[in-house]
């Protein structure tokens, strides 16, 4: 993104942390897998490329949102010698005709990550919605987001509390996003720095019950997450 774009970031990870106080991003009705580990080390920045412009319709940005961030995590993967395993499947639905996972019925306007199966579904209706209302900000931060969660799986990430499963998505989402623009792999626009801090707040907890089964962390939390992965690496989350 352009430098203002950093700025802004930062700006919002310190007034987030000052306060203290995209959509659906976690799948509340499919599970993540939960169980311990450690981060990849961190590499280089990717090798400069071409820079890609963000697509110019809602099915390009989904597209090209999932698949340069699997690109990314693949490339963290092998820097650490380990092997990234990619989604075995990337599924639009519509309302109730989403997939199950594990026995449990997808909802509508809602995204998630499915370890049984290891695949990611989507409310196609719903997100084109946000898209159109909130721009492309909103793809870049959901699409990010669930797979970041099939990282934690691979990782055998372990947690607590579901806030701190969903928040390090975000950072990861964050980190994803900034190691791609960085690495010339995407070309942000104008205002897209805006567009991303509105998804997030959209997408924001109404209060800080962080012990809530379905907790993704407030605004603010989740603001301050992404920005933290953004401007300081997937390291860092």
């Amino acid at each position: 993104m352009t430098p203002r774009t950093v700025v802004l970031l930062v700006l919002v990870a310190v007034l987030a942390t000052g306060c203290g106080r995209l959509a659906g991003p976690d799948g509340s009705g499919a599970p993540d897998s939960d169980t311990g580990s450690s981060e990849p080390a961190r590499s280089a920045e990717p090798s400069k490329e071409e820079e890609q412009p963000a697509g110019q319709t809602f099915e390009e940005d989904v597209a090209l949102a999932r698949d340069l961030t699997e690109k990314f995590w693949e490339q963290r993967f092998e820097a650490a010698g380990r092997s990234y395993r990619p989604l075995t499947r990337f599924e639009a639905y519509s309302g109730n005709d989403g997939p199950d996972c594990g026995g449990q019925p997808a909802v509508p306007q809602n995204a998630f990550y499915c370890p049984i199966g290891h695949f990611v579904a989507y409310d196609a209706d719903w997100m084109r919605g946000l898209y159109d209302q909130l721009g492309d900000g909103s793809v870049y931060v959901i699409v990010p987001h669930e797979i970041g969660h099939a990282v934690q799986a691979q990782l055998m990430s372990d947690f607590s509390f579901s806030v701190e499963r969903e928040l390090q998505a975000d950072c990861y989402a964050g980190g994803a996003l900034g190691g791609l623009v960085q690495g010339g792999q995407l070309q942000a626009e104008d205002g897209d720095e805006d567009e991303l801090m509105t998804n997030l707040a959209a997408a924001g907890d109404p209060s800080d019950a962080w012990w809530r089964e379905d907790a993704h962390g407030t605004a603010a939390q989740r603001q301050e997450s992404f920005a933290g992965g953004y401007n300081n690496g997937v390291d860092s989350c």
